[in-house]
Order: C-alpha cells, then sequence, then structure tokens
C-alpha cells in the first residue's frame, strides 16, 4: 500500500451572531458607478436571494477575529481526532485579510495567524511549523493539497489545516454583492497512513493572465461615506461566466487522475460561492459525462451561512461528518470530490477516499 493523506478529524466555529437578509433592508445600496440604485430595498435583496439563494449569514462577534475563530475550528478538530497536538509536524491556516477587528478596515498580518493559533492552543512543540497561505477562497483546500505533497514527500507525518476569513470586515455596505460575505472557519486534521484510502489526486489552476481582477480592493461605491477605506469588490457576472467554463474541467481532470469514474462520487463538496453557480457548476460536471447528478451528490450550507470564503469546504465537510447536515451521510469507502474556485483566479480539486 502507498502511504496516503487521511483526514482523522474535523472542526469548524460558525458564529452566533445570525443576520437575515431582512436585516439588510435599511442599508443604502449604490452601484459601480457610483450612484444610488433607483429600486427598493425589498426588490434587491429579493433579486439577490433569487439568485445566491442565500437567506441569511453569520457575523463574528465584536470581540472576535479570523485567528480566534481559527482557534476554536482547530481545538474542535483536535477533540474530533484525539490525537496529541504536540504531534502536529505543521499548523497552517488559510485566510485572504488577515486579523480585522471590528469598527477597522486595516488587515493585521504579523505574526502569522498559523503562529497566532498555535500560541492561543497552547502548542509548545517547536517543530510544528506554523504558516499561512493565502490563495482566495480555495485557500483551505490549497492548504490541504500541500500537505499532501510534504507527507507523499516523507517530510510530515501529521498536520493541520484552518480556513478562517471575516468578509464582513472588509465588505463595502454599499455594494450589493457585500450581502453574499459571511464569517467562519474550518479546520482538518491530516496524518500519513499505509492505505489505499485518503487524497487520491488533485488539480490546480491560477488563471492570472486575464482573469485577475475579478476579485479586487476597492472603494466605496458611496464615495461620499468612505473616501480612504478599500473594500472587497467582485465582478459577478464575469466570475460566474469564468467558474462555469473551468471548474468542471478541473473536477474532470483531477477525477481522470485518481482512476475514478463519475459514478463512484458519493458527495461533491463545492465552495459556498453562490447557491445557482454552484449548482451550474455540477450541472456542467455531469454533462461532461453525458449524464444527470444524482440527488444529495452535493450538500449546500450556502442558504444559512453565506460565502465564508475559506472556511466553507471545511465547514461543511466538519457539519456532513457530524451528521449536523440533514439527509447528508459520509460512509467508509465513499468518493468525496473537493472543488473551489476563488480570487486569483484559482481553481482547485481534490479526490478523496473515505478510510
Amino acid at each position: 500500500m502507498a502511504v496516503r493523506t487521511v483526514i482523522v478529524g474535523t472542526g469548524c466555529a460558525i458564529p452566533r451572531q445570525r443576520v437575515s437578509n431582512a436585516d439588510m433592508l435599511s442599508r443604502e445600496f449604490w452601484g459601480p458607478d457610483g450612484r444610488k440604485i433607483d429600486k427598493p430595498n425589498q426588490q434587491i435583496i429579493d433579486q439577490f436571494e433569487a439568485i445566491t439563494g442565500i437567506k441569511e449569514r453569520r457575523y463574528a462577534e465584536e470581540n472576535q477575529v479570523a485567528s480566534d475563530l481559527a482557534a476554536v475550528a482547530a481545538a474542535d478538530a483536535l477533540d474530533s481526532s484525539g490525537i496529541d497536538r504536540e504531534t502536529l509536524d505543521a499548523i497552517i491556516v488559510a485566510h485572504n485579510f488577515g486579523d480585522v477587528r471590528a469598527g477597522t478596515r486595516h488587515s493585521d498580518l504579523v505574526p502569522a495567524l498559523a503562529a497566532r493559533v498555535k500560541a492561543q492552543l497552547r502548542i509548545a512543540n517547536p517543530g510544528a511549523a506554523a504558516f499561512d497561505v493565502v490563495f482566495g477562497c480555495p485557500g483551505w483546500l490549497q492548504g490541504v493539497i500541500l500537505v499532501d505533497a510534504m507527507i507523499r514527500a516523507g517530510d510530515i507525518r501529521r498536520a493541520m489545516v484552518i480556513g478562517a476569513d471575516t468578509l464582513s470586515r472588509v465588505s463595502d455596505p454599499h455594494d450589493r454583492d457585500s450581502l453574499i460575505y459571511a464569517d467562519g472557519a474550518g479546520a482538518v486534521i491530516l496524518e500519513a497512513r499505509d492505505t489505499d484510502c485518503g487524497i487520491l489526486a488533485h488539480a490546480v489552476r491560477s488563471d492570472t493572465l486575464d482573469h485577475s481582477t475579478m476579485l479586487v480592493m476597492g472603494p466605496s461605491y458611496n464615495e461620499e461615506v468612505f473616501l480612504e477605506a478599500i473594500f472587497l469588490k467582485m465582478e459577478g457576472r464575469k466570475l460566474y461566466k469564468y467558474a462555469l467554463q473551468t471548474v468542471a474541467v478541473a473536477i474532470r481532470q483531477c477525477l481522470e487522475k485518481a482512476g475514478i469514474a463519475i459514478t463512484e462520487v458519493k458527495k461533491v463538496l463545492i465552495h459556498q460561492a453562490n447557491g445557482k453557480m454552484d449548482e451550474a457548476i455540477l450541472e456542467a460536471l455531469y454533462d461532461l459525462y453525458g449524464a444527470k447528478a444524482p440527488a444529495g451528490v452535493m450538500p449546500m450550507t450556502i442558504s444559512w451561512l453565506g460565502n465564508s470564503s475559506v472556511a466553507t469546504v471545511p465547514t461543511l465537510l466538519d457539519l456532513v461528518v457530524k451528521g449536523k447536515m440533514e439527509g447528508h451521510v459520509i460512509r467508509p469507502g465513499d468518493i468525496l470530490v473537493f472543488a473551489s474556485v476563488g480570487a486569483g483566479m484559482h481553481i482547485n480539486a481534490a479526490v478523496y477516499r473515505v478510510p
């Protein structure tokens, strides 16, 4: 048997603060042209919900930052794994904005979030390298792919990968796209095992030449309110089209590398970016095989958790593994597909057989 990377623990941190679409009715929405949108807010929000499927999202508490959420998710994953935290060889935190405190728009990136999490967990082992990954929304999965490469190379035996972001702190409240964004964290413990299960293959692509500006930082659409601050900005229509053209192809390439047929896939755990877009990606994937997606193959959390960037996929995995997603079960031998798309533009995918 080959040495493969196996998930031995999962965890997540879902903030308690629920923010419904109705809570957004008092906002003023402006367009990229700097003009106030001439539609009733109820109409704007109804259209948003119809397109994205988002009914509510979660925001971090005032006293929480991304590294705090990451530490909670990490502790949860450690508890579920039952391992000794001092046996970790690496701690990786994927994020995009560092720690952004409530009431500010400033990213705090020093020390690395992974170092902060290691300190919060009181891990003393100096051999547990703590470092960050910034790779857009696919960052958590990219961290997993990095760990798999290190395990296959024989450099490490056990690692933790966490995804954490607080997008509510970097989104423009006058931009309709801000309704998508949420906060959260998810984590996994990975270890080397002699088995035919675990990570079977992965694929990564970065289309930076023509697509790097689809997600950028820019000024508020309401120029009178935020003169100096910059916020996360998205070219939604172009991103949607790009994702439909590329994500399914990347997943198919990954399945072919693993020697896995589409009929063997039990669950597709995809980044919770936009409900309609994810459904379209799934349809495009099965269209490549001339097939229809089976019912229940793609669990979704976006309707109630929103888009928490790097946290969506590990959070989704944790909820399914722990039986918290009605109608969804993961069993030994099941084939899972992980996939994500985000700022860069980056895409990655991985195929995993459950031990």
